[in-house]
């Protein structure tokens, strides 16, 4: 079998690297929202703030999402599922 006529299936006369010439995009991280001056507290009884951070299947949304810093996620977690255990919000929404 000759090299010239096999066939390995990528195209190498297309150049490599994905530079392009172009600058990358840098995406600003966000500050998270319970972080600052006039923050909101993060209460269980709040079901209206919980309610933002939970998907429409009912599930927590992840912190790369929200921008939501490791501690107040651990708090916002918190507050979810005790919220959810006294029954101010749904385990899962139909």
């Amino acid at each position: 079998m000759n090299a010239d006529t096999r066939s390995s299936g990528d195209n190498s006369d297309r150049p490599r690297g994905g530079s392009g010439g172009r600058r990358p995009f840098f995406r600003r991280r966000k500050t998270c929202p319970f972080s600052g001056d006039n923050a909101p507290k993060i209460d269980y009884k709040d079901t209206k703030l919980l309610f933002r951070y939970i998907s429409e299947r009912g599930k927590i949304v992840p912190s790369r999402i929200t921008a939501v810093s490791a501690k107040k996620q651990r708090e916002l977690a918190r507050a979810i599922k005790r919220a959810r255990f006294l029954a101010l919000l749904p385990y899962v929404s139909q």
